[in-house]
């Protein structure tokens, strides 16, 4: 039975340049369903977290979820022919058995680590096996002589079986001895029948190996005298004819392998960076290697016909713009939020949780009780800081009496007092000091397309209005830079302080200074504007916003 490790993971994952709530809520989500579910559920990041999450998950002992900037499918998501390397060592014969037996056209050869240090295919054996005047290539693979008695089925009857045939040529005997001594040279190894006056005449001749066919044992006599001139023999059952067939099998596989410019991928790879490759060589089959370059299997371009695509739950968003890349590739199983419904579309019917209350976290909160499932005190705190900063401690319109509500009891589970503990939370998350402005710029960005119109929205949020003003210096270059990027024609970025209840909104871009106006009935000058009452995005900027661009 597939235990939970080995089960394929769902992915839980927030938006691009997460806030506290997509990153605590996906932690706690993932939390809940691996006690109330049967899969294996993992908390991701689509983008790196701010200082404000970052003292989150500090406070309350909780590690950071890893890095996922794209779900698209990789490597690892396919389902690979796990054909076991070869040492690269074996007997070309043993390749040929190992392939016919894994039912596979190419054989990867490996070392001791199991790392990749060649390829062979059918191809290359076959192409060997019609290379008839290749009669030194046997000495030239420094083929050791229990090798070739392995592939002929054979044994060593005298000499060292620990030995290389390393020098001479490869032939027949089955002349009269007297037209043998005109064909041989010294060092050559010989294959002969019974007649122990041609064996002799083969050891005196210099012959490094004899191999007798027909499993005729050589004589007492015929042994001594390969001892005393350090010849090796090999008994074969096979007849002659069979002998000479197979002999060359006994070659190093080494000795024929690929090594040089060898393509391989590994399991981490995305299937839109290779497919170009594949098709372009058109190999029959690709090495895959592991972190630690290790082989672990091989794929063809058959492989990719029946890609299994990852499977994710998306919270605090469903929006494809605000969405980790590739989503399109994967499954999308659920989807947990508090914004409007956004442009995600699906293949399927699928569990859909969206209320109207000012943070995912909430709703998680919810979930729980639902599901009868205790929260642990670092759970708790984790959600609770996520609805403290979504709501801006209870000031934003977008705070319910639910938020109000599951912040006070997830409070009591984790021990916190709330004001105390906000005011710490917000305080590291406006630390802007030695941060890039790019940095800030990014910390909590997201795009919006509506009825044809691009334009991104920023926002930072803060105790201090002081530190609000360094940060606007800052921004203003970035915010032209920014313009005109993946299509979007307008750039806000919203200044809000926290205690004030008000925002300062930064522009740039043609007709931005004109949707602000219509949209708050008030006239902005030089790249910013101050709205009082003004501190929520979701609930107040981008209505208005979508609301003028619609009458428009």
């Amino acid at each position: 039975m597939m235990t939970q490790n080995e089960k394929k993971p769902v992915y839980v994952i927030g938006h691009k340049n997460p806030d506290t709530d997509s990153i605590c809520t996906a932690i706690a989500y993932a939390w809940l369903k691996n006690r109330t579910d049967e899969g294996h559920y993992l908390a991701r990041a689509a983008g790196q977290l701010n200082e404000e999450t970052e003292f989150v998950l500090n406070y309350f002992h909780v590690a950071a979820p890893a890095y996922m900037p794209n779900v698209g499918a990789q490597v690892k998501d396919l389902q690979l022919h796990r054909t076991p390397g070869a040492d690269c060592r074996i007997t070309v014969r043993e390749a040929w058995d190992k392939m016919a037996e894994a039912g596979t056209m190419t054989l990867p050869l490996t070392d001791g680590d199991n790392h990749l240090k060649g390829l062979i295919t059918v191809g290359d054996i076959a192409k060997h096996y019609m290379n008839v005047k290749a009669q030194t290539m046997m000495a030239e693979g420094r083929t050791q002589y229990r090798a070739i008695a392995r592939t002929l089925d054979g044994h060593v009857a005298a000499g060292n079986e620990h030995g290389y045939f390393v020098r001479g040529k490869a032939l027949v005997g089955a002349a009269q001895p007297e037209r043998m001594r005109e064909v041989m040279d010294p060092d050559d190894l010989v294959i002969l029948s019974n007649r122990e006056d041609a064996q002799l005449m083969a050891i005196e001749g210099g012959a490094s190996c004899l191999v007798i066919s027909m499993g005729a044992e050589p004589s007492q006599r015929v042994i001594d005298a390969a001892n005393a001139a350090d010849c090796v023999i090999i008994v074969t059952p096979l007849d002659t004819y069979q002998t000479a067939r197979l002999i060359d099998q006994s070659i190093p596989v080494e000795r024929l392998m690929t090594k040089d410019g060898i393509v391989s991928f590994h399991m981490d790879d995305y299937l839109d960076d290779i497919k170009e490759t594949m098709g372009r060589l058109r190999h029959r089959d690709f090495p895959v290697l592991n972190r630690k370059n290790a082989y672990v299997g091989t794929i063809s371009r058959r492989n990719l016909i029946n890609v299994e695509k990852k499977k994710v739950i998306l919270v605090d968003h469903s929006e494809v713009s605000q969405a980790v890349d590739n989503l399109d590739q994967a499954e999308i199983l659920e989807i947990i939020d508090h914004h409007r419904i956004g442009t995600v579309e699906t293949l399927q019917p699928i569990v859909f949780r969206g209320e109207p209350v000012g943070c995912t976290a909430t709703i998680v909160a919810g979930l729980f009780r639902e599901k009868r499932v205790e929260i642990e005190p670092k759970i708790a705190g984790i959600l609770l800081a996520a609805i403290i900063s979504d709501t801006l401690m209870f000031r934003s319109p977008t705070c319910t009496f639910r938020d109000k509500l599951a912040a006070e009891e997830l409070a009591a589970i984790a021990g916190v007092a709330i004001e105390p503990f906000a005011r710490e939370m917000f305080r590291a998350g406006s630390n802007f000091a030695g941060k890039a402005a790019e940095e800030i710029f990014y910390q909590d960005f997201k795009k919006f397309v509506f009825d044809g119109t691009t334009f991104g929205v920023g926002q930072i949020s803060s105790l201090s209005a002081e530190s609000l003003a360094d940060v606007r210096a800052r921004l203003e270059p970035i915010m032209e830079q920014e313009k005109g990027k993946n299509g979007m024609s307008m750039i806000f970025f919203m200044l809000t302080d926290i205690l004030s209840r008000s925002t300062e909104l930064l522009y740039c871009g043609s007709g931005a200074e004109t949707l602000i106006e219509e949209a708050f009935g008030v006239r902005p000058s030089g790249g910013s504007c101050q709205l009082a009452d003004v501190v929520s995005r979701k609930k107040q900027l981008i209505p208005s916003f979508m609301e003028r661009l619609q009458n428009s």
